[in-house]
């Protein structure tokens, strides 16, 4: 899968009900695992102790983890629950009926680098297998992951080669909170019936499209 050395391959089922045996885990959450997953499987292993790669300073070692689905929708907070119980960063191949989804969560180290938390997860297409943009390119593990989730992101994230990938994720998150703002206020003007209420408005919106404009939205 992804054609990554076969030094990295695990390929061990992992039984799902491990993910939500925790007695914190809620009844909508198992039910999801119940209804949504068949199967998981833990593909590969992407470390120094399997690769020819640096250990990472924020990333130590990045599972693959291969989840077979009932139906091709299925809830984040799933992913976000595995995330939570395996203290590696993760990339996902989700399949169904024989064709894939990459997903990987933007996870940054917690206090005392012990935990994670996953601050938002970028998709794929459904593509067929070797369709997936998803490759093995950097000399550390932190590059890699890097590029896994550059890869996954796609256009959703900056080019900028300069942008650390926390600069890229964040330029998102305001370039999406500028987006609802527009949408918010064009909405508004839509309803107000003061013209110089209205005038004033559409001078606020100018402004804000503006500004989107010079982060590449809008």
């Amino acid at each position: 899968m992804l054609g990554l050395p076969k030094s990295t391959e695990f390929n061990k089922r992992i039984p799902k009900q491990k993910f939500y045996e925790n007695i914190a885990v809620t009844t909508a959450m198992k039910k999801a695992f119940v209804e949504q997953i068949r199967i998981i499987y833990w593909r590969n292993k992407i470390a120094a102790t399997t690769l020819n790669l640096a250990a990472g300073e924020q990333v130590t070692e990045i599972e693959v983890f291969e989840v077979r689905l009932s139906a091709p929708d299925l809830d984040e907070s799933v992913l976000r629950q595995i995330d939570r119980e395996v203290p590696y960063h993760i990339l996902f191949l989700l399949e169904y009926e024989g064709r894939y989804r990459a997903a990987i969560g933007y996870k940054e180290a917690a206090a005392g680098k012990t935990a994670f938390k996953v601050d938002r997860y970028y998709y794929t297409d459904w593509l067929e297998a070797d369709e997936l943009p998803v490759h093995l390119e950097g000399l550390s593990l932190d590059a890699v992951y890097e590029n896994f989730v550059r890869q996954i992101a796609g256009t959703a994230l900056d080019s900028d080669e300069s942008a650390t990938l926390k600069e890229s994720v964040e330029h998102q998150k305001q370039r999406e909170q500028l987006e609802k703002q527009i949408v918010a206020l064009e909405a508004k003007i839509r309803k107000e019936k003061q013209p110089r209420k209205k005038f004033e408005l559409v001078s606020e919106l100018k402004q804000l499209q503006e500004d989107a404009r010079k982060m590449g939205g809008h």
